[in-house]
């Protein structure tokens, strides 16, 4: 049997596993955000336990992301030379040991320290579980990027759920059941890594095969449409943290909630992000990365202008409008940026990953000393323009669209 012909047999029964792999890359990712997503749900347990301000708040998130965001990039980079299919389950194992010390925190730099361990724990797996979820694409990476995306948002929306009728009632130390999770993606992500060290072995030649993908690009050209995308993704984070962060505070504020009900609503806005992604990358597949993202960011604009003066109906249903139609975009500027940088899958998910990231940390802080010094009604007002940062959408090339393998012929 020749090389070509074994290559050829391994694809085929590789195909079929294909769905199974962003199938369980994609629970991996619910799994991996529901871990982050308690300790933002548990907020105001916290604030009231350890008597925190809004500045104390807003350092808990950005210790969090930021410890996430620096090491992402670096953990691309690295992988990228040097693949590593088990760092998956060691990241998680980070993860676990976060969450099991911040169910029994006592003090605030226990939380910090704890917040820092989850935050270790995803700088390993985004980037890793990108590159999982390219490989099992099968040439549609808009799709796979947002199946493998579209776990996260559904963790992170089912966090405050589960905080609200298993944590806020019961206490901190309930967290501790949890570590269930963390161990149930410590299995499936040793089979993931299993089937991805197997894959490398046979498919060493893939980033190649986008090459031509940008061959018409000057490296100047390619800086600077990076650059585009980094704005792109501050816009969109920097709003999304003021509703992960502090939209719970602004419901309790403003329509005088409860801590329970505001968590719901919550949990309806992310519910809505999650749908955003999912339709964010099979209509980028079909229409173009560019368009998916200009629509996007920009198109959130008005919403988020009338945000702040609506009642509390038109609040729920403008931050459904909000979450579905921002969160298209970043499955496409992932896959987007890939395109641009052949080789380079690992580094730059885990730029974009850490990017936004260290956004949201630093978004969260800045947002807390805001909302202490004025009030949280004016970090919504403020916020509410960040989309017009959208505009710099109209400078991104059509040529850097990622080619569908198998389309080579076609001009």
């Amino acid at each position: 049997m020749t090389t070509e012909t074994r290559r050829s047999a391994v694809g085929r029964a590789a195909q079929g596993t294909v769905v199974a792999v962003l199938a369980a890359i994609s629970v991996c990712h619910m799994l991996n955000d529901v871990i982050q997503s308690l300790i933002m749900a548990i907020y105001p347990m916290l604030k009231e336990n350890l008597t925190l301000n809004f500045v104390q708040i807003g350092l808990i998130t950005f210790t969090f992301q930021v410890t996430a965001s620096v090491l992402q990039p670096v953990v691309g980079y690295f992988t990228d030379r040097y693949p590593t299919p088990y760092s998956l389950v060691l990241g998680m194992a980070s993860s676990l040991i976060g969450l099991i010390l911040i169910a029994f925190a006592s003090s605030y730099a226990a939380v910090l320290a704890a917040a820092a361990l989850i935050g270790m724990g995803s700088s390993v797996f985004h980037p890793e579980s990108s590159r999982v979820a390219r490989l099992a694409s099968g040439g549609k990476h808009g799709l796979a990027q947002s199946v493998f995306q579209v776990g996260g948002n559904f963790g992170t929306a089912l966090g405050p759920l589960l905080a609200a009728f298993i944590v806020l009632p019961y206490g901190q130390h309930t967290i501790i059941w949890f570590s269930l999770v963390a161990l149930v993606a410590m299995v499936l992500l040793a089979g993931v890594g299993s089937w991805y060290g197997k894959t490398l072995k046979v498919n060493r030649a893939g980033p190649g095969k986008e090459r031509e993908a940008i061959a018409e690009m000057t490296h100047g050209k390619v800086g600077r449409t990076i650059a585009i995308l980094m704005a792109l993704t501050f816009s969109k984070h920097f709003y999304l943290v003021s509703i992960t962060s502090f939209y719970i505070f602004y419901l309790i504020h403003t329509f005088g909630l409860s801590v329970q009900s505001a968590q719901l609503y919550l949990f309806i806005f992310l519910g809505a992000v999650a749908a955003g992604t999912v339709i964010g990358g099979p209509i980028g597949d079909r229409i173009g990365s560019r368009r998916v993202i200009w629509w996007s960011i920009l198109g959130v604009l008005p919403f988020t202008l009338i945000l702040p003066y609506a009642d509390l109906f038109w609040t729920a249903v403008l931050s459904v409008i909000i979450g579905v139609i921002l969160a298209s975009a970043f499955p496409q500027i992932v896959v987007y940026a890939q395109g641009l940088l052949p080789g380079r899958v690992g580094m730059v998910a885990g730029l974009f990953f850490g990017l936004a990231f260290g956004i949201a940390g630093i978004g969260a802080a800045l947002l807390g000393w805001l909302a202490d010094v004025t009030s949280i009604a004016f970090v919504y007002h403020i916020c509410a323009f960040l989309p017009a940062i959208g505009l710099l959408a109209a400078f991104l090339p059509e040529t850097a669209k990622p080619k569908v393998p198998g389309s080579r012929g076609k001009r």
